[in-house]
């Protein structure tokens, strides 16, 4: 599979460190945001954005849904991977093309070839919502990375160790930028701080995160 970028060989965005097998990829996704806006309207069609419950009986602020062959959610019974939507009970979306190529893309660039995910949790952050410092364990194979794109309004990404008390560092994340973490990161705590107030020109007052997983 060609990658998106083949057409533009001088496209280069900027690498920045966070950690060991944990890079961020700058405006990396600008080349295809039309393309991944309008697959998450066509997703969120089919399965709207909602607020699930942790298994302690929170409810999140942050709004979330899926695509791919297995989606993450959480109720009362725990955290999990699931075919179906709690809601509908019918199978999540198909992942597009676009998203496949793009997270695929992103994370040979980041040194991990042949990631071919096939799960996609699309959160939904308003302002005044975060995403409390957290690991993502639930995959059956943690070999493969995970990919996240941000979209929309600027947030303040938190990257930090194995433990949950271990140093924290910030990263600012634009609209574009994409963040890739696996190998010795694969388990690190990371989160996103309080959304700020204000309004994207092409999203709108809200933030979208697209984080690729490799779930089965």
């Amino acid at each position: 599979m060609s990658s998106l970028f083949d057409a533009i060989p001088s496209f280069n965005p900027a690498r920045e460190a966070m950690g060991e097998d944990a890079v961020l990829l700058r405006g990396k996704a600008l080349l295809v945001e039309s393309k991944l806006l309008n697959a998450v309207r066509a997703i969120t069609a089919k399965a709207p954005f909602r607020q699930m419950t942790t298994p302690g009986g929170f409810i999140m602020s942050v709004a979330m849904t899926n695509c791919g062959t297995a989606g993450w959610v959480t109720d009362r019974t725990g955290y999990r991977y699931d075919r179906l939507d709690p809601i509908s009970g019918l199978p999540w979306p198909a992942m597009p093309d676009c998203f496949l190529q793009l997270a695929s893309d992103a994370a040979e660039a980041a040194g991990f070839p042949d990631f071919v995910p096939d799960a996609c949790l699309i959160n939904c952050y308003r302002p005044g919502t975060r995403l409390s410092l957290h690991q993502d364990k639930d995959e059956r194979d943690h070999a493969h990375p995970i990919v996240s794109v941000s979209l929309g309004l600027p947030a303040t990404f938190q990257f930090g160790g194995m433990t949950r008390n271990a140093p924290v560092r910030k990263f600012a994340l634009h609209h574009g930028d994409i963040a890739v973490w696996g190998g010795r990161s694969r388990l690190c705590y990371h989160g996103v701080t309080e959304l700020k107030d204000g309004e994207h020109e092409t999203v709108g007052r809200m933030r979208i995160n697209l984080t690729f997983r490799r779930a089965q």
